[in-house]
């Protein structure tokens, strides 16, 4: 697929996803959810270990595009909709670790994004809102994202005040992992990322799925789930071996399988 609307690079074992609409403040048209989409899915079923999804220009993503919206029928703003929904669920499935590099401001579905990634450092720079509140469009669909990574009034209070909220409310809040200089934010990223991606990425693809399904369960059904997945992962050539040079006090040779 040859994209428009992002930029995907790989360093070593690091895919880089950047949204490249700067003259729209990156807004997330059908085209650019479809190519995030593309992007995530391709990354998804090679050999990276990690993404850093990122923004080019004065916004990380401004949401979705009213431009395009607008005029909009009920079919097509369902296509929109799911669409990103699928983006969002992709993230999360994937085996990779994600992790959104926030320079600047995030709003609506951008903040969604941020949300739906596994990590997400910032700048001081930064900013997250949720503005449907304030408007006429409430943010359904950005709310299930950001209400999942925050606590129940502090999800009420951006979603129904629609306020931009700082980096480190953010981080109080738990959107976000870390909130840095504006200059040390690639060098922050990468750090958080490399440690999120060490060990066995077999294990850790399983550890990621099993850690997103159990977090909307029950407690006891999240045992149930947690206890066969981690009995029948004990019997993995990687935790064999985890456990072997641990015992023998070496470095361990992963197998990924």
């Amino acid at each position: 697929m040859t994209y428009e609307d992002i930029i995907v690079e790989r360093q070593d074992e690091i895919t880089f996803i950047t949204m490249n609409r700067p003259q729209r403040r990156n807004a997330l048209s059908l085209r650019h959810l479809n190519e995030l989409l593309d992007a995530f899915r391709t990354v998804g079923e090679g050999d990276s270990l990690g993404v850093v999804l990122s923004g080019n220009g004065p916004v990380f993503s401004a949401g979705h595009d009213f431009a395009v919206m607008v005029d909009a029928d009920l079919p097509q703003m369902r296509r929109l909709l799911w669409t990103c929904t699928t983006l969002m669920e992709t993230m999360q499935s994937i085996p990779q670790v994600t992790i959104a590099r926030v320079h600047a401001l995030a709003t609506a579905a951008g903040c969604q994004l941020v949300a739906s990634c596994d990590l997400a450092v910032a700048s001081v720079n930064a900013g997250f809102a949720t503005p449907g509140g304030k408007g006429g469009w409430f943010c359904h669909t950005p709310m299930v994202a950001v209400s999942r990574a925050i606590g129940r009034k502090a999800a009420m209070e951006m979603a129904l005040c629609g306020d931009v909220i700082s980096a480190d409310t953010a981080l109080s809040w738990g959107l976000i992992n870390r909130v840095v200089a504006a200059e040390d934010l690639d060098s922050e990223t990468l750090s958080l990322l490399r440690r999120a991606t060490r060990g066995s990425a077999f294990s850790k693809a399983a550890g990621k799925q099993t850690l997103y399904r159990q977090m909307d369960m029950g407690q006891h059904d999240a045992y149930s789930l947690a206890v066969e997945t981690m009995a029948s992962m004990s019997q993995s050539a990687d935790a064999k071996e985890g456990m072997a040079a641990f015992l023998q006090k070496r470095p361990a040779k992963w197998l990924n399988r």
